[in-house]
């Protein structure tokens, strides 16, 4: 699964990044320890057209009849994603890239205490997630949400965790976009084990309240 990721590109730097245009109300950044329900950047694309745009992490079905109505789908699963009613028709019309600098995950020691990992690009300063959006409309104001798609862990990831997000290949970009016809669900696996690097980092980030940038520094 993604739980806590961590953002720290620019604005500007990421929409150049990705070839999209800003909104104005895009959340801050950095943010080093990005936890659900969060604004978050997300990228889309309408004829064509990228955005960078915010959307609350946490996607929302049509049927709830408030954000808390049900569980909290912050993560999609690649096996079932094209069948799961909540997800279904946002897999095949509603598709996005995630932005993140790194993410965390957690094995525990000995003692059953969590031990936070942080994982990052091997290369590059940007991970794109696969995502899927829709917007909830129900309450009082529009809500633009979504959830990251997670697949089997590789090997190397495996060792932490045995389920990973669907980072996606810059090549691959514009295919799960659907600028470039079909074939996303071939893109649903997990990255080459050489594509991702992991190291600890200090358990102050198991808390959610916590923050700055010592928390994405090795231990």
């Amino acid at each position: 699964m993604c739980g806590r990721f961590a953002i720290t590109l620019p604005d500007d730097a990421m929409a150049a990044l990705f070839d999209a245009v800003p909104a104005n109300d895009l959340p801050h950044i950095p943010n080093y320890n990005v936890c659900p329900t969060n604004q978050i950047h997300a990228v889309t694309s309408d004829d064509g057209h990228r955005r960078l745009r915010p959307m609350r992490w946490g996607f929302i079905p049509h049927w709830y009849k408030t954000p808390a109505d049900g569980p909290l789908l912050i993560n999609a699963r690649a096996e079932t994603i094209a069948e799961k009613p909540a997800f279904r028709a946002a897999c095949r019309e509603r598709r996005c890239l995630i932005p993140a600098s790194g993410f965390y995950e957690w094995t525990k020691d000995e003692e059953g205490k969590r031990l936070p990992w942080y994982i990052h690009p091997a290369e590059g300063k940007m991970l794109a997630f696969a995502g899927v959006w829709q917007v909830w409309d129900k309450g009082e104001e529009p809500l633009t949400t979504c959830a990251i798609v997670t697949t089997d862990a590789n090997k190397a990831m495996s060792k932490i965790h045995h389920r990973m997000p669907v980072v996606l290949a810059r090549n691959d970009w514009a295919k799960w976009l659907g600028e470039e016809g079909k074939g996303a669900a071939t893109l649903m696996h997990a990255p080459p084990e050489d594509a991702l690097a992991f190291y600890r980092v200090d358990p102050r980030v198991n808390s959610n309240r916590a923050s700055g940038p010592e928390l994405i520094e090795a231990i």
